[in-house]
C-alpha cells in the first residue's frame, strides 16, 4: 500500500477561504492527504469540497461523520457528491462518535451505537451501489431511497472504531478503520481485529514542543477530557491501560477535575500525545506507520510555535 501522510482540517485560526493558499503549500511539503472531523467546529464535507476544487492532486477523508447526526438517505448523498467532486481521491470515515455530540449537542437519542453503525454502514454500502432501498433495519427504515446520480467511483468506507466488535465490524462489512487515542504499541492489537489487508488510519495528536512539562500539562487536559467518555474509557480498558487510568476516572467521577488531572501519568500522556522536537516528533509517527498505520492523520496543536512552521517541521519531506 502506497505510504500517505495526512493532517487534520481546517487549521486553527484559519478560515476556511484563507485554506487555497495552505493546501498548496501542504502538498509542495509533501503531504498526500487532509482529513475533516465533525464535532463542534466546521461539518465534515465543506472543507474537504474547497480541498477537492482547489488542490486536485490531495487525498481527502472525513474521520469521522457520525452515523445519528444525518438521515441515510441525506448521508448517502453526502457522500456520493463529494465522492464525485474528487473521484477516486475521497475516503468516507462514519462513526458512532459519543453520548456528548450525538445526544447533548444535536438532541438526538444515542441508542444502540453499534447496530446503528452497522445499519448505517449496510445501508451506505447498498446505497453507493446503486440500489433501491426498502427495508426496516433495526435501528430505521427506509422505503424506496435510491440515488438519483450515482456513483462512478465508489469511496472506501472506514469506521472510526474502538474495541474488537466495531474493529472486526469495519474489516468485515467495510474497507478498514479509523483508529484514535492510542499508542504505537497498541496498533498491533487493533489490526488484529480489522484485518492487515484493510486500510488504517489514525489521528495522531502531536505537540511539538522540546517543553516535556508543557506538552505534559497540554496532554493530562486532553486525556481527561476524551477518556473519561465511556466510549473511550472502554477502548483502553480493553488496551489494558485500566490500572494506569482508574485514579483518574475516580476523581473525574467525584467531580474533581483538577485531581483527575494531576494522577495521569507522564506515561500514559508520551504514550497517547506525541511531543518534542520536530525530528523527535516524526520518529514517534514512523513508529506507528512501522506498527501498520497506512494513513496516519496528524492533528496539530501548536502550542508556541507558528501553525506555518509546526506543519513544515513535521511534513514528510522535512
Amino acid at each position: 500500500m502506497t505510504m500517505r501522510y495526512g493532517i487534520t482540517i481546517p487549521f486553527d485560526g484559519v478560515t476556511l477561504t484563507e485554506h487555497r493558499d495552505w493546501f498548496r503549500r501542504l502538498v509542495d511539503l509533501g503531504y498526500t492527504d487532509v482529513w475533516s472531523a465533525e464535532v463542534d467546529g466546521t461539518d465534515g464535507f465543506t472543507p474537504l469540497a474547497l480541498a477537492a476544487a482547489w488542490e486536485p492532486t490531495l487525498q481527502l477523508g472525513i474521520a469521522v461523520s457520525p452515523v445519528y447526526t444525518r438521515g441515510p438517505g441525506l448521508l448517502a448523498m453526502s457522500i456520493a457528491s463529494l465522492a464525485e467532486a474528487a473521484p477516486g481521491r475521497f475516503t468516507m470515515g462514519l462513526g458512532a462518535s459519543s453520548m456528548p455530540v450525538v445526544q447533548r449537542w444535536n438532541g438526538i437519542t444515542y441508542d444502540k451505537p453499534f447496530a446503528r453503525t452497522r445499519d448505517t454502514l449496510n445501508f451506505v454500502n447498498r446505497a453507493l451501489a446503486g440500489e433501491k432501498i426498502d427495508e426496516v433495519f433495526e435501528t430505521f427504515e427506509v422505503h424506496g431511497f435510491k440515488l438519483s446520480r450515482p456513483v462512478a467511483t465508489k469511496p472506501p468506507i472506514l469506521l472510526g472504531a474502538l474495541r474488537p466488535g466495531m474493529l472486526r465490524l469495519a474489516g468485515r462489512s467495510g474497507d478498514g478503520a479509523i483508529l484514535n487515542w492510542l499508542s504505537a504499541d497498541n496498533v498491533s492489537q487493533c489490526v488484529a481485529e480489522v484485518g492487515s489487508d484493510k486500510i488504517i488510519s489514525a489521528r495522531l495528536f502531536v505537540i511539538p514542543t522540546e517543553d516535556a512539562d508543557t506538552a505534559r500539562f497540554i496532554a493530562r487536559r486532553m486525556i481527561s477530557s476524551y477518556l473519561t467518555v465511556q466510549t473511550y474509557a472502554e477502548f483502553h480498558k480493553w488496551l489494558g491501560n485500566g490500572e494506569k487510568l482508574q485514579p483518574m476516572w475516580d476523581a473525574w467521577a467525584e467531580g474533581d477535575r483538577k485531581k483527575a488531572n494531576e494522577v495521569i501519568p507522564d506515561s500514559i500522556c508520551d504514550e497517547l500525545i506525541i511531543h518534542g522536537s520536530y525530528g523527535h516528533c516524526r520518529e514517534q509517527i514512523q513508529r506507528y506507520v512501522d506498527a501498520g498505520i497506512h494513513i496516519p492523520n496528524l492533528a496539530v496543536i501548536p502550542f508556541g510555535v507558528d501553525l506555518a512552521d509546526a506543519i513544515r517541521g513535521l511534513a514528510p519531506t522535512a
